[in-house]
């Protein structure tokens, strides 16, 4: 069976940074799948699932109530291998074109405070498997060793 794409990046030289994992076109209209990746794989612990859960409730939030995506917002959501998220977008895209989306999340993500939306059984089939404070650790972190100062080698897959 033939690789999927993202198992054909390298990811001992991959580090934490927001790349286009792919493109496709559904009814020939383009969209851009990013990969969020917020830790250094294989190298760093992996996120919890408390604060994946977290951050994807968060994250998920706030780009589906976003002025300008949220028109555009197909899928958020984590990786299982928890170092990191996708999201989908309609459109053609590259990575920095939503650097300035990121840094917004991700300062409310690091800034939230208050009950997570969607954080009921009401609302949740796990809502007991949340951390914010480990959320807000984590996009405070991205946000600081990533987002802030981007470059080149963060917004495109190693080679």
């Amino acid at each position: 069976m033939k690789k999927i794409t993202s198992f054909t990046i390298d990811h001992i030289k991959l580090v934490p940074g927001l790349y286009v994992s792919r493109k496709d076109s559904v009814n020939d209209y383009p969209v851009t799948t990013f990969d969020i990746r917020m830790t250094n794989p294989n190298e760093e612990p992996v996120m919890n699932t408390a604060e994946v859960h977290t951050l994807e409730h968060l994250g998920a939030t706030f780009l589906r109530n976003h002025a300008d995506y949220k028109e555009k917002v197909l899928y958020f959501g984590p990786m299982g291998c928890r170092t990191g998220f996708y999201l989908l977008l309609s459109g053609d895209y590259e990575s920095a074109d939503i650097v300035p989306l990121m840094r917004e999340m991700f300062s409310f993500i690091a800034s939230f405070e208050g009950e997570v939306p969607g954080a009921s059984a009401k609302d949740c089939g796990n809502y007991l498997d949340m951390n914010l404070p480990m959320a807000k650790y984590q996009a405070k972190k991205y946000l600081n060793e990533v987002l802030i100062d981007i470059q080149d080698t963060q917004m495109y897959y190693p080679g």
